[in-house]
């Protein structure tokens, strides 16, 4: 607030790309990461919101409109079963081990994906979430075990400041996409993923890249290099959805499912005007912006 404030009042709301400019260099002094980028990204996600209002356009009209008629998802979590009969066709699970685990780890984490395998058929893609638990040598053996499972991709196997041990692994397990970045922080640490070839798949989170304009030249610099980007979460948020929308080389959406089996979709989410999958594809709101319906009695705003 004591950084940005200042910087952002009486300014043209519509001058995104100068605002967003405004933001990253007022932070340098502090890092591109962290407290500073979350709190950019919120800024930078009102804006976006604030000006498909007063424009009254969807905010995938304003990024180019729309290059898909629906969204096609896979969805994170382990109840497979559940996910299914939901109608989703893509999938992503959850991981068991940590690299401390040696060869048990490995067996335990084969077996996992094993069933996973056999659940969803041959045709379905199937994806490991790892959250930054492996070190170089365990990634290794996981794409070694995991080769015979065509999987679509391993997310985030190592933590996300070690820009050495990404492009080793790649290039020591070229048959295995590589996705990454839900943990990286603005452009900068995406194009140095992006010039060692060290990442197959880009997935900025929008709420803490640094926002949608972030994201968007995030996509750029992969788009340029022949690299997919599929936001973290993307499909979990009107922002994201909304991204997914308008950008060809975003070919699939994230939707983290994290409510019960047998609870219908309807009841769990918790943003008010965000389109829900159908049958493994959505439709973003076409309602001007992000189609946000906030009652202002619930914004509580700071002295």
């Amino acid at each position: 607030d004591y950084i940005f404030a200042p910087l952002l009042e009486g300014r043209d709301c519509f001058a995104t790309e100068f605002l967003n400019d405004l933001m990253w260099r007022a932070t340098q002094r502090l890092g591109t990461a962290g407290l500073s980028t979350v709190a950019q990204s919120g800024i930078d996600l009102a804006l976006w919101d604030l000006k498909g209002k007063l424009l009254k356009q969807p905010v995938y009209r304003l990024l180019g409109g729309p290059c898909r008629d629906r969204l096609l998802l896979y969805t994170t979590g382990d109840d497979l079963d559940w996910a299914m009969e939901l109608g989703f066709k893509h999938f992503k699970i959850t991981n068991p081990v940590h690299y401390d685990m040696s060869t048990a780890g490995l067996n335990i984490l084969e077996e996992k994906i094993s069933k996973a395998r056999e659940t969803i058929g041959p045709d379905a893609d199937l994806m490991l979430n790892a959250v930054m638990s492996y070190n170089l040598d365990f990634a290794v053996q996981v794409a070694e075990r995991l080769r015979p499972y065509h999987m679509r991709w391993l997310e985030e196997p190592l933590i996300p400041t070690d820009l050495e041990a990404h492009a080793q692994l790649k290039k020591s397990v070229p048959w295995m996409t590589i996705a990454t970045g839900e943990d990286h922080h603005g452009r900068q640490a995406f194009r140095q993923l992006i010039e060692q070839r060290a990442v197959d798949v880009l997935q900025p989170d929008l709420k803490w890249c640094g926002g949608l304009s972030e994201t968007v030249k995030i996509y750029t610099l992969g788009e340029a290099a022949g690299l997919i980007t599929v936001p973290h979460g993307g499909a979990n948020t009107p922002f994201g959805q909304h991204f997914s929308m308008a950008m060809p080389e975003t070919p699939i959406a994230e939707f983290w499912l994290g409510s019960d089996p047998g609870i219908p979709l309807e009841e769990v989410v918790r943003i008010p005007g965000m389109a829900i999958p159908t049958d493994g594809y959505l439709v973003p709101s076409d309602a001007p912006g992000f189609g946000l319906e906030i009652d202002p009695d619930w914004i509580t705003l700071w002295d």
